[in-house]
């Protein structure tokens, strides 16, 4: 997030995109909704009725994977209307000329067409977003899986630039983060083209540096590979795949793939809290500690950095993960891994990552500091680009276009199927599955499906239902509701028994490599 949590209830115009927050993100939630009790509006962007939706003042139901075309249109609504902030562009932003010149062709009329939703209200929805003083997005998983996802996020930059939103308190661009640290992961490295601290693996310094710290002569200045690229080469040229804290067959698209990849492995490690579906395919399973069981640091979604102190002693023979990753390393005869605490492996960290560079294990005692913390007297950075963005650069404007998804209904396949998570369910139930109060509120898994729909399929609520798309089919119970319009159907995938992702799977981001998952073409018939 560029601003802290505390600002969303400072908003005067909430802008929520692909984002179920009361749902997925419960507790932050609570904060939006203080913002609206004192006077601010709220637009929200989603296919769904979410409850999220019905207290925004405008609700947006766009069809599934239209995001840029809508974006594109606000962005011509609010240069039209005269609503950009000229001196933010002139002193903080280049390239806009080829960008307002770009969005001048993207009309509302336009953008509804491929949208379906009123022209109108995209005209309203610009119109409040460029008026607000200041106005906030937000933004989840709804808008970055798809093969446009970093469309869609540079699209979301757009706004913010041409209308200064950024580097205000209550403004800002904010990603809400699906898992507790996977911010505080991507800063410590756990992505294919960064070493921690989010330095280029390209660049040859940085190679350097880390060459260094391991004892070799050298690293290649070169971006590591994709879990897509390395489940594709499974079998191939990977031969041993070590998977740590991720239910893979669960949660990756096209599951049939996935568990194909996995048992063409010689060799497979997997690391878990629980023996979970896919460390039932593991040639060796490595118990982990707990969260209560663990020293340790996350980062959380605003970027603060918290100590995790351990509550009660590890069960059994679990141990936490850096100690796993140690052990093993030291035993391949790999230098730089002799860490006697997660204090020492945190403390390098410091040592290696700017970002990072004015904390260290004591001074995060109390979890006050957002990052960046360049030095020891630094206060921390709670709120980003305040004055200036990093370094003293400008804000880059990027001319996006409209694209369809990789896949688009069709006569075989006339249903949009989106998926996402429910209140009740985190993620793929590896944890939330094995609590009876949870269970008891949700037990199964329902495909929600608009009752125009159910007629015209012959679907009947709490009758089963087969699912079929290009990569194969699953059976799921029918729940009738007019939360999912007209023509989408909506599930989430965190039911192993229900596995949904083997449905999903059609295309990826050319950049992240990131799958679409909430954009599937569907056939749905009824079970007898």
């Amino acid at each position: 997030m560029s601003n802290p949590l505390a600002d969303m209830e400072k908003p005067d115009v909430i802008f929520a995109i692909g984002t179920n927050m009361t749902e997925c993100h419960p507790v932050a939630a609570t904060r939006l909704k203080r913002a609206l009790t004192d006077g601010a509006t709220m637009v929200v962007v989603d296919p769904r009725k979410t409850r999220l939706a019905k207290m925004a003042h405008l609700h947006l139901p766009i069809r599934v994977g239209s995001d840029v075309a809508l974006l594109l249109a606000m962005a011509h609504v609010i240069q039209r209307d005269g609503l950009i902030d000229e001196s933010f562009i002139a002193e903080r932003t280049a390239d806009s000329e080829a960008f307002l010149s770009h969005i001048r062709q993207f009309t509302p009329e336009w953008a509804a067409e491929i949208c379906e939703v009123p022209a109108e209200d995209i005209e309203r929805a610009g119109k409040l977003y460029g008026r607000g003083n200041p106005s906030a997005i937000y933004y989840t998983l709804g808008i970055t899986e798809h093969i446009c996802g970093v469309d869609n996020v540079q699209s979301l930059c757009n706004l913010a630039l041409m209308t200064g939103n950024l580097g205000l308190e209550g403004g800002g661009i904010n990603p809400m983060r699906g898992q507790n640290n996977i911010q505080g992961a991507g800063d410590c490295g756990a992505v294919p083209a960064n070493f921690p601290g989010f330095q280029p693996c390209d660049n040859p310094d940085n190679a350097a540096k880390f060459a260094k710290l391991y004892g070799r002569d050298s690293i290649d200045p070169e971006r590591g590979i994709t879990k897509v690229t390395a489940l594709n080469e499974a079998g191939k040229s990977i031969h041993a795949m070590l998977i740590d804290g991720e239910n893979t067959v669960v949660t990756d698209p096209d599951k049939n793939h996935c568990e194909h990849a996995l048992k063409s492995l010689d060799h497979l490690v997997v690391i878990d809290i629980f023996l979970t579906e896919t460390g039932q395919l593991a040639d060796v399973v490595l118990p982990a500690t707990a969260w209560g069981e663990t020293d340790g640091v996350q980062a959380n979604t605003e970027r603060r950095v918290q100590r995790l102190r351990k509550a009660v002693e590890p069960w059994g023979e679990a141990k936490p993960d850096w100690w796993i990753v140690s052990e093993i390393a030291k035993r391949m005869g790999t230098p730089g891994f002799e860490y006697e605490s997660a204090k020492d492996v945190f403390n390098e960290l410091c040592e290696l990552s700017p970002i990072y560079a004015g904390l260290d294990w004591d001074r995060i005692d109390e979890g006050k500091y957002h990052w960046p913390v360049p030095d020891k007297e630094h206060p921390g950075t709670p709120r980003l680009h305040e004055g200036e963005f990093k370094n003293g650069m400008k804000g880059l404007f990027k001319v996006i276009g409209y694209r369809d998804p990789a896949e688009v209904i069709s006569d075989d396949f006339p249903l949009w199927l989106t998926t996402g998570r429910r209140l009740e369910a985190y993620h793929s139930r590896t944890q939330t599955g094995r609590s009876a109060g949870l269970e008891y509120l949700l037990s199964e898994e329902s495909l929600e499906v608009h009752p125009d729909d159910a007629d015209s399929l012959g679907l009947v609520h709490g009758g089963m239902a087969k699912m079929a798309s290009a990569r194969g089919e699953i059976e799921i119970q029918v729940k009738v509701t007019d939360k999912s319009p007209k023509g989408t159907v909506f599930t989430s995938f965190s039911f192993a028994n229900v596995p949904v992702n083997i449905l999903t799977g059609s295309g990826y981001d050319p950049v992240t490599q990131t799958a679409e998952l909430k954009v599937c073409p569907v056939r749905v018939t009824p079970v007898a």
